[in-house]
């Protein structure tokens, strides 16, 4: 997918974000700064891991209090993906001013104009509510069919944390599920802001959110994807280093308010980021469950799909990297940059998921947050460069804040998706 947006720019009024690092982006900005995950063990009685040599850590929430966010009679009703993905997009709401300070909307608002243009959802995720697909399918199989609960049924679809923000923020418009692996919440943001520039909605709540279980941990655990110790180190993601041997398995939430401009400070909002394009891909190497060799073809689309929004790589002077320690996604993503920049030098390139880990939309908020000036510290997790790569991410010296960042994301199974953010200057500063 990609687009020419329309003269009416498209940008971002407010962001909620649930995290290992606790609610809203206070946490989060301490740990990229410090450059440190909080790790927490997986729960493993119930045997889904093989051995003891495993994986055995990941990026939890865990038990974070979600008031005044969602009431307990609320959150009764909904699986953990969309408990995450509600509490997040009414701290957007709020951010944005679209809703109270609880993050709820009046009654009779249904953020529609004259023109009934709504609110769509566009949100992300890669395996759904997990825990109560499995909570389901243990009825099924262990009991019968007939002992299957409604409640755990009406809940453990891909769509219900996009649904739920629906019903929480009265969105009437489009509401779509984004399932791309690792490209899904740059996928979402993109998606939402289309929608938007295009005139078919006044607003849209895009991002991610996902649940991270001891079954799928497990999963991701037995193909061999999730970081193991090295030497005497501990697991860690370890982006663009040569010892990097799978990623660190993370959940949360992050939703995004994403607006035109113009309506924007015509409520008196001031923006805090501008989407200044956007562009994706397909590498047809990658196998089902790995990535391919197809950097060079996906560089081209990079090039081709910034083009349509007159921006070119040299005009980025920060990239916030999708790498994760993957070994195989990592060395697609480095083929990737060095082919789309060729002969130019590559600009500062965080790799925050070495903080975030894979999934729950983290990496997302850090994009946004670097695109707003936040500073990181040194790339968790890197410590050796590896020569087949030629990649050395951030080392934490000051930098000025960016103009411009792409945002990149490479997935599993071939899917590519970049945004590229702008910094949105104060009014009587340049442009």
């Amino acid at each position: 997918m990609s687009g020419v947006l329309p003269q009416a720019s498209v940008v971002i009024t407010g962001f909620g974000i649930v995290s290992a690092y606790g609610l809203g982006s206070a946490g989060l900005e301490a740990a990229l700064l410090d450059g440190r995950p909080r790790l927490s063990r997986i729960d493993r009685p119930a045997g889904y891991h093989a051995g003891d040599g495993g994986a055995r850590q990941a990026v939890r929430v865990g038990a974070l209090p979600f008031t005044p966010w969602l009431q307990a009679g609320e959150a009764r009703r909904m699986s953990p993906p969309s408990k995450l993905a509600v509490t997040a997009a009414r701290q957007a709401l709020a951010m944005a001013g679209l809703a109270g300070p609880d993050g709820r909307v009046a009654a009779d608002d249904s953020h529609a104009d004259p023109a009934e243009r709504p609110t769509a959802v566009f949100l992300a995720n890669s395996f759904g509510p997990s825990s109560f697909t499995e909570h389901l399918m243990r009825q099924i199989l262990l009991e019968s069919p007939e002992a299957a609960s409604p409640f755990y049924f009406t809940e453990c679809v891909a769509n219900a944390p996009a649904a739920q923000i629906a019903i929480a923020a009265q969105a009437r418009g489009a509401n779509v599920t984004v399932v791309q692996r690792e490209a899904g919440p740059l996928l979402a943001v993109a998606k939402g802001a289309a929608e938007v520039a295009a005139g078919r909605a006044l607003r849209a709540l895009a991002g991610a959110a996902e649940e991270m279980t001891p079954l799928l941990h497990s999963l991701l655990d037995r193909f061999a994807a999730l970081s193991r110790g090295v030497g005497e180190e501990g697991e860690a993601a370890r982006p663009f280093d040569r010892r990097r041997n799978g990623f660190l398995a993370a959940e949360g939430a992050v939703v995004l308010v994403l607006e035109r401009e113009a309506d924007a400070l015509a409520r008196g909002v001031r923006p805090l980021a501008r989407i200044a394009g956007w562009a994706s891909g397909f590498d047809p190497s990658a196998p089902p469950t790995d990535w391919g060799v197809g950097g060079v073809a996906l560089a081209r689309g990079l090039v081709r799909g910034l083009a349509r929004f007159g921006l070119a790589p040299e005009d980025f002077d920060r990239i916030a990297s999708g790498a994760s320690g993957a070994v195989a996604g990592d060395r697609l993503e480095a083929a990737v940059l060095r082919a789309a920049w060729g002969e130019s030098a590559l600009p500062p390139i965080l790799a925050p998921k070495g903080v975030t880990g894979e999934y729950g939309g983290g990496f997302l908020a850090a994009a946004l947050l670097a695109a707003c000036g936040v500073p990181f510290g040194p790339t968790a997790g890197f410590a050796e460069t590896d020569p087949e790569l030629g990649i050395v991410p951030y080392d934490g010296r000051p930098l000025p804040p960016p103009r411009r960042l792409l945002a990149t994301g490479l997935a599993a199974g071939g899917a590519a998706t970049w945004l590229a953010l702008e910094a949105v200057s104060a009014p009587g500063e340049d442009a």
